[in-house]
């Protein structure tokens, strides 16, 4: 399993310039891969952009760009001018978000998001392979070309946990982003299905990309009641609920990955024999000192680089 640093929404107020040395001090320290999350802050592609020009070796992937907000000919022109200032190093990772955010923060409509996604990734596809698309669907009619300089095809990766949206990602993406899905969902519900979906479309065996929070500390009561009042807000969200239900977890904190150097490595390993084939890190803080909190943490994610 591969090991990548994700910012996520902790760790990622560091401003732009901090986030593009975040990029640099990973790719010094070994890491595979640099993650960032799209939300309401640094736009993920223009920061790869730049951290590009800093860095020679070290993957940069979106977890995840939401695609209502973004037609896919504009994503397919930024992606392509990222992944050309990076020398080809960006893992474009997509995903529907969530209704209350499509509909209550973008004042757009959350309709037939499968179908949504399908379209999406046939015009997002054409246009990064091919340099066009000419398509007509019952959400897309896209008739458009694109030419960027240097531009190279990169892999499109998808945010699926709905048995319809992994078939998806099996048979059109190259593999999946998840948040917040532990070892037991994995194993049983996410691996099977988009290996299963690209087999049968003839693709190589999909990428499973899993972002997981990471504390070690000598306090996991106390690392789990702080994941508690960070990350709970995803167990509201349908998706997510979904997940836990399936891990037989009740809360997000209690797929937080936290413990000791020896039990976050157990655990890691969980994670990596369910099948996932790269772990985003998102290492958050507990305790006092923060700073030393997060240091510890960073040390055993990195001492784990090729070991899991």
């Amino acid at each position: 399993m591969k090991i990548g640093i994700f910012i996520g929404s902790m760790g990622a107020s560091s401003g732009l310039e901090g986030q593009v040395q975040q990029a640099v001090d990973a790719e010094n320290d070994g890491f595979d891969s640099f993650w960032s999350a799209q939300v309401a802050g640094v736009d993920a592609l223009t920061l790869f952009a730049l951290a590009g020009q800093r860095t020679e070796r070290i993957r940069m992937g979106t977890a995840v760009v939401p695609t209502f907000p973004r037609h896919p000919v504009m994503l397919a022109q930024q992606a392509l001018t990222a992944n050309a200032a990076t020398g080809g190093r960006i893992d474009l990772g997509i995903g529907l978000s969530h209704r209350p955010t499509v509909e209550e923060r973008w004042g757009l409509l959350f309709e037939r998001p499968a179908q949504h996604m399908s379209e999406y990734l046939s015009v997002l596809r054409s246009l990064v392979d091919d340099g066009g698309a000419r398509f007509e669907g019952e959400v897309f009619r896209v008739n458009a070309d694109i030419d960027v300089p240097s531009a190279e095809s990169f892999p499109i990766l998808v945010a699926a946990l709905a048995p319809r949206m992994l078939r998806i990602a099996g048979r059109q993406a190259e593999g999946t982003v998840t948040w917040m899905v532990g070892p037991r969902t994995l194993r049983t519900h996410v691996v099977p299905r988009i290996s299963a979906a690209a087999s049968d479309a003839g693709r190589p065996a999909p990428r499973v990309c899993v972002g997981l929070p990471i504390a070690v500390t000598d306090d996991p009561v106390g690392a789990r009641l702080r994941a508690a009042e960070h990350f709970g807000r995803y167990g509201l969200l349908p998706s997510y609920r979904r997940m836990l239900d399936i891990e037989g977890v009740e809360s997000p904190a209690d797929i937080a990955v936290v413990g000791s150097e020896d039990e976050v490595t157990e655990q890691l390993n969980v994670v990596a024999e369910a099948g996932a084939t790269e772990l985003l890190a998102s290492i958050f803080p507990h305790g006092d000192d923060e700073e030393a909190s997060v240091a510890r943490t960073h040390a055993l994610v990195k001492s784990l680089i090729g070991k899991l």
